[in-house]
C-alpha cells in the first residue's frame, strides 16, 4: 500500500519517466509532415532551439568552401535551415549517387510485405540461371539478402568492374563469406523488383513511395548501367523525414514492415557492422569503407551521434538521420575533396561544425 502512494505521488508530482515505447510513440506523433505538393513546409528558428548563431554563421562559409551546392537541417521535421550556394535553388536537381541504394533497399522492403519476393530466396529465382558467370552451385548461394548486405561474393572481371552483363560478375568468394561494397549486385536489385513485381522499377517506385510522400524526382541510367536518382534537396529531405518516422509518412505507413526497417538500420552482417541493407550505420566498433577491405576499428563517424544512420554517396551526398535527436541532416554538391573512401574524414570534419551549432 505504501509503494502505491508512493508511485501515485511521483506520478502527480511529474517524477516518473516515459518508458521507451510511449517516448518513440510521442517522439513520432510530434513530427510534422509538409503536404504532398506545393513548398509550403513549416519552420523553426535556430535561435528559439537555442543553437550557437555564431557557429552557424561560420558553418555556410565552411561549406561552401567544400563544394555544397544544398544543405538543409530538419528538427521535428520542420525546416531549420536550407541554404543553397552558387545558382542552385530549391528547385534544382542533383544526383544522389549511392544515397539511391537506400531507396532500393526501402523498396525492397515494401515488395517483400506485398509478397512478392523474400529477401531470403536465390537471387536467381528472380533474375534467371546464368546471371553472373559462377558455376550453378555456387550462383544458387546468392540470395536477395546478399545483395542487399554487400556479401554476394561476386566481383568485377578486370577492366569492367561496372558492367552487369553475366560474363562480368565474376566470383571473389562464397556468398555471405565476405563484405565488399560491388556497385553491380546492388544494381541487379532493379531486375528484381521488376521481376517481382511484373512492372518497370520507376513505376513501382512511383506508386509505392513517390505518390505517398510527395518525393519528385527520377531514375536516369548511367553509362555504367547505374540506375541512379535525382532530385531537389527537398525531396531528399523527404526521405530522410520517412525514415526517421520509420516507414510511416504523416500517419500513412508507406513500410509497415517493421522487422524490415529495423533490420535495415541495424547491423546486418558481423564483417562490417556498420552496414544495414545498403545504409551507413554509426556508432558501432568497426567498418569497412567502400573500395577497401580491411575493418578499421571504431565509429564510423565519431563526432556524431552513436545513434546515426545515414544514406551516403559518391561526391558526399548525405543523408544523416538521428532518431534521438528528432533531427535530419541533408548535403548536395561536388566532393567536398575527400575521394570515397575517406569520405567519413569530410563526415567528421562537418559533424564537428555542427555540434558547436547544436551546443552538443
Amino acid at each position: 500500500m505504501k509503494l502505491f502512494k508512493y508511485l501515485f505521488l511521483l506520478i502527480l508530482m511529474g517524477k516518473t519517466s516515459a518508458s521507451p515505447i510511449f517516448a518513440q510513440q510521442k517522439n513520432s506523433e510530434s513530427l510534422y509532415f509538409p503536404p504532398k505538393s506545393g513548398k509550403e513546409w513549416a519552420k523553426l528558428s535556430p535561435m528559439d532551439l537555442g543553437w550557437n548563431q555564431e557557429a552557424l554563421s561560420k558553418l555556410y562559409p565552411y561549406l561552401q568552401e567544400k563544394n555544397t551546392k544544398a544543405f538543409i537541417i530538419l528538427k521535428d521535421g520542420k525546416m531549420v535551415v536550407e541554404k543553397y550556394f552558387g545558382d542552385f535553388s530549391e528547385s534544382s536537381p542533383w544526383y544522389w549517387a549511392s544515397a539511391g541504394k537506400t531507396l532500393t533497399a526501402f523498396l525492397i522492403g515494401i515488395a517483400q510485405q506485398e509478397g512478392l519476393l523474400n529477401i531470403n530466396q536465390a537471387s536467381s529465382t528472380y533474375l534467371g540461371t546464368g546471371f553472373t558467370s559462377l558455376p550453378p552451385e555456387k550462383e544458387k548461394l546468392i540470395t536477395i539478402w546478399h545483395q542487399l548486405t554487400m556479401t554476394s561474393g561476386l566481383g568485377g572481371r578486370q577492366g569492367a568492374e561496372n558492367c552487369t552483363l553475366p560474363a562480368c560478375l565474376v566470383f571473389k568468394a562464397d556468398a555471405g563469406s565476405r563484405w565488399f561494397y560491388f556497385t553491380p549486385a546492388y544494381t541487379l536489385l532493379d531486375k528484381v523488383i521488376e521481376s517481382a513485381s511484373g512492372v518497370s522499377f520507376d513505376s513501382y517506385f512511383k506508386s509505392r513511395i513517390q505518390d505517398k510522400t510527395g518525393i519528385s524526382g527520377l531514375w536516369r541510367t548511367t553509362k555504367d548501367n547505374y540506375h541512379v536518382f535525382f532530385s531537389n534537396a527537398r525531396s531528399m529531405a523527404r526521405f530522410g523525414l520517412l525514415l526517421l518516422n520509420k516507414g510511416t509518412w504523416n500517419g500513412t505507413k508507406v513500410l509497415a514492415d517493421t522487422n524490415y526497417f529495423k533490420q535495415q538500420v541495424s547491423s546486418s552482417q558481423n564483417l562490417n557492422p556498420s552496414y544495414g541493407y545498403l545504409t551507413w550505420l554509426n556508432g558501432k566498433q568497426g567498418f569497412i569503407l567502400p573500395g577497401t577491405k580491411r575493418l578499421q576499428k571504431g565509429e564510423l563517424v565519431a563526432n556524431a551521434p552513436a545513434d546515426m544512420f545515414a544514406a551516403l554517396g559518391k561526391n558526399d551526398q548525405k543523408i544523416y538521420v538521428i532518431p534521438s535527436k528528432n533531427m535530419v541532416v541533408i548535403r548536395m554538391g561536388e566532393s567536398a575533396g575527400n575521394p570515397f573512401n575517406a569520405a567519413q574524414r569530410f563526415d567528421n570534419e562537418l559533424w564537428a561544425h555542427l555540434n558547436k551549432v547544436f551546443g552538443w
